[in-house]
């Protein structure tokens, strides 16, 4: 039998992993066709819905006294119950991360039943709990003190609803957080306020104003869990998408337009400050590794 023999085979080619999905090009297609059927198209046709009103009309539908007396009482209520949620929201997420105790696992899912619950349960709940009759609001009333169907009943309802998103954003920073450097923080001598303040705060506050901005444009936007407690009463206790909500009942389609297209801007807004601490958070954390 002759030998043949074999030159050097050709180094084989890696094969390259096959993908699940599309390439760069059909999928960015898909994605800005879905995001511009699904929230461009309806966005653009609420502003060119107040095309059909003059300037000096759409003003006077926007800074009417009821309408003023409502985004004061949205903003100034959402600001309010963001900072609330601020405070306690981190207290929470803190203990969650350093401790442990007995129903912890039952405490962290508490944390997100306000996700999962619908909002009317909610604002029924809080009801039945502050107004009048209710379990703590026959006991509040005699002394004086009125929530249900009030500004108060309304800060209460988007404290409700906000403090999930301080405390699911400030945990997992809280777990990262690098407790060598609080150990070598002791050795040099510094207090557990000192370890707090120069140490573990700086490194959770971008954190912290990304969960309290979440938790303010949520707020700002909220409605069924406030419409049951606030009670509705203009110029007292009326929101913002109330307002918006009795126009489109009174045919008033371009004056609904009008302020839906104020809080469109000041949604914008905060999706704007969200976007640049969550970027100045990834900075902060790229600087550090």
């Amino acid at each position: 039998m002759s030998a043949i023999a074999l030159g050097p085979s050709a180094p084989s080619r890696p094969q390259r992993p096959g993908r699940v999905l599309p390439g760069f090009g059909i999928t960015l297609g898909y994605t800005l066709f879905y995001l511009s059927v699904v929230v461009l198209i309806p966005l653009l046709a609420l502003v060119f819905n107040t095309f059909s009103m003059t300037l000096g009309q759409f003003w006077d539908a926007v800074t009417a006294p009821r309408v003023m007396a409502a985004y004061r009482l949205s903003l100034g209520a959402s600001l309010l119950a963001a900072v609330v949620n601020l405070v306690f929201g981190l207290l929470i997420a803190w203990v969650l991360v350093r401790y442990e105790f007995f129903g912890k696992k039952l405490v962290d899912a508490l944390v997100d039943l306000p996700f999962a619950l619908p909002t009317a349960v909610a604002g029924i709940s809080l009801t039945a709990l502050l107004a009048g009759n209710g379990w703590v609001g026959q006991y509040l009333e005699p002394l004086g003190i009125q929530l249900a169907f009030q500004p108060g009943g309304v800060v209460i309802a988007l404290i409700f609803i906000g403090l999930p998103f301080v405390v699911r954003t400030v945990q997992p920073v809280l777990q990262d957080c690098e407790k060598e450097l609080e150990e070598a923080a002791t050795s040099l001598g510094a207090n557990r306020w000192q370890i707090f303040t120069l140490v573990i705060l700086p490194s959770i506050t971008p954190a912290l104003l990304t969960g309290f901005a979440m938790a303010f444009a949520r707020a700002l936007g909220e409605y069924g869990s406030v419409i049951f407690i606030a009670g509705n009463m203009p110029m007292v206790s009326e929101i913002v998408p109330l307002i918006i909500i009795g126009k489109l009942e009174q045919y008033d389609m371009a004056g609904a337009t009008a302020v839906a297209v104020v809080m469109l801007v000041l949604s914008f807004a905060m999706l704007l400050v969200i976007n640049l601490l969550q970027a100045w958070q990834r900075r902060r954390a790229g600087m550090q590794a």
